[in-house]
């Protein structure tokens, strides 16, 4: 057994490695791409993936619903096609058949909808091209921004392997109060906008940074967001309360009560758009998912609208063993370097492999309708039918072939694409963090019921934490804001003075300006706002029960 100097034991994989870096996966240059032998993040991720059977690991409790996605043919008031080739979004009026799943995380299959939790909100279009999966959440952000930390976060989450006690919080803070990119998250997550009033009432989002190729192969970075025709609307933890005290899946029956009444729900999708390089003039790195894109410099144009008109026949082939993937894109639609959205592409995957089976892609639900799959994939569990197209001899099952197999398409365009990226192999994080402006700014934006909220519910859950746990995130919330950071003090008996000496943690490198304001903690004054256009501005109503 190896200890550190402090005589903890060391962290190691299975094998009996010693982990040297558990929070960076390794990249070329700190922003990326991964590389694929990245082996701890590998042994990690995929014995994270199969850590349950039969339910998801995350995501264990949704509901499915069915409707079309009508373009708008343009990207605001420009021609679509100068941005992207994707078919589903190129003419005004097209309609694309879709499914959507919506859901909480953490909870289990027969848990409350009306939990504290992050909302999935994926979408599966059946394109012309194929499907396409819009694999998202209903708030903007995430708590960590390397995929590596996904299996600690949910475990954080999860019950105590020991007693099984759900949302213990001194588990959640303790890995949040060392974690302060988790801070932007906080402020969303544990204000209103972490209980929805109702799946039909909410935001939802890409989250991940994303791409756009037009036919010239040009490229641009975008972020995805629905916004709901109905509002948006939210309730605190007593009112929730109230609702989980006589229905646990008051989020499905509402909604299946209204597309059934002939009240069908509708978003509208928006994109944001900025140029494809790594955008040195920010204050943020564009590829950070614990960050967002400021509206007025970076603004949401509409391109189309999703309307939701039918429920499912069986739960369990519709809702069940309906799968997504963040790596389910069609042509004109590609991936960017966002370490969270490599780390999600070969997660997702991979756990309906094993959740569903390797022929998962085969069932009606996930199967496409508008193309027609043609593979030399063969056999596996379940296999029942043999994605072989009329005409094609079906003794060739490899590729190339001149005896009547598939072949190869034509791209269509060239294949390079992009920036040029260059850098050495490594494991760093990104290089601008800057985990507390966006989460100050964030409470300072709120509505002062949003904002007397998440100081309640803060307050509420560190009030039984260890004190180490309670300072360091007092710390963190000073350094976000001073008046969030003295109202949740005040609420658990700890002041800026008690906590103004702590040491940054290890894990941070604070800029001359984050450091200035630790060495006045409390006393910085509130960030100027004027002018801060962010998402989940949008006004949310309270639902009162």
């Amino acid at each position: 057994m190896t200890t550190t100097s402090e005589g903890r034991q060391v962290l190691t994989n299975r094998q009996g490695h010693q982990v040297y870096d558990n929070q960076n996966q390794r990249t070329v240059g700190s922003r990326g791409p991964a590389t694929l032998e990245n082996y701890q993040f590998l042994e990690k991720i995929s014995h994270f993936d199969r850590e349950r059977v039969p339910e998801r690991v995350v995501h264990a409790r949704g509901t499915t619903a069915f409707g079309h996605f009508e373009a708008d043919g343009a990207w605001g008031d420009e021609p679509i096609e100068k941005y992207t080739r994707a078919k589903l979004f190129s003419e005004k009026g097209k309609k694309t058949d879709l499914a959507i799943r919506f859901s909480t995380v953490a909870g289990g299959r027969d848990s409350s909808e009306v939990a504290r939790d992050p909302r999935g909100f994926a979408v599966k279009f059946y394109t012309e091209d194929g499907n396409w999966d819009l694999v998202g959440n209903n708030l903007a952000v995430f708590f960590i921004r390397d995929a590596i930390k996904f299996p600690d976060f949910i475990h954080s989450q999860k019950p105590d392997p020991v007693d099984f006690e759900r949302q213990v919080a001194n588990r959640v803070f303790d890995f949040i109060s060392q974690s302060p990119e988790a801070m932007h998250m906080v402020t969303l997550v544990f204000g209103p906008r972490g209980i929805p009033a109702s799946y039909r009432q909410m935001q939802g989002f890409g989250v991940n940074t994303y791409k756009w190729v037009n036919a010239a192969g040009e490229t641009k970075l975008v972020k995805y967001h629905w916004v709901p025709q109905q509002g948006v609307k939210s309730y605190t933890a007593a009112d929730a309360a109230v609702v989980q005290g006589g229905d646990l899946g008051s989020h499905t029956r509402d909604l299946y009560d209204a597309i059934n009444a002939g009240d069908h729900p509708k978003w509208d999708l928006f994109v944001q758009m900025m140029d494809d390089h790594d955008h040195p003039e920010l204050d943020f790195d564009p590829l950070d998912d614990t960050k967002v894109w400021d509206e007025k410099d970076f603004p949401l144009k509409k391109v189309g609208t999703m309307t939701l008109t039918g429920t499912p026949q069986d739960f369990f082939t519709e809702s069940e063993q309906i799968a997504f993937g963040t790596g389910v894109l069609v042509d004109g639609l590609d991936f960017s370097d966002d370490k969270m959205l490599v780390g999600r592409t070969f997660s997702y995957s991979d756990t309906q492999r094993y959740r569903v089976g390797p022929n998962y892609l085969q069932l009606p639900v996930n199967s496409p309708k508008g193309a027609t799959a043609a593979t030399n994939q063969r056999d596996g569990a379940m296999a029942y039918v043999v994605d072989r197209p009329e005409g094609v001899n079906p003794h060739v099952n490899y590729e190339p072939s001149i005896l009547g197999g598939l072949q190869e398409g034509t791209y269509p365009t060239h294949d390079e694409q992009g920036p040029e990226i260059t850098g050495r192999l490594t494991r760093q994080r990104i290089a601008r963090t800057n985990d507390y402006l966006q989460a100050g700014q964030r409470y300072l934006l709120s509505q002062q019921w949003e904002k007397d909220d998440l100081v309640a519910n803060l307050v509420d859950a560190l009030s039984s934490c260890d004190r180490p746990i309670q300072e360091r995130m007092v710390w963190h919330l000073l350094m976000c804001e001073d008046e969030l950071g003295n109202r949740v003090g005040d609420g658990i008996g700890i002041s800026a003075d008690d906590v103004r000496g702590m040491d940054p943690l290890a894990t941070q490198t604070l800029t001359e300006e984050e450091l200035q304001r630790a060495r006045n903690l409390g006393k910085n004054g509130p960030r100027d706002v004027s002018g801060v256009s962010m998402t989940h501005c949008v006004t949310n109503e309270r639902v009162e029960r």
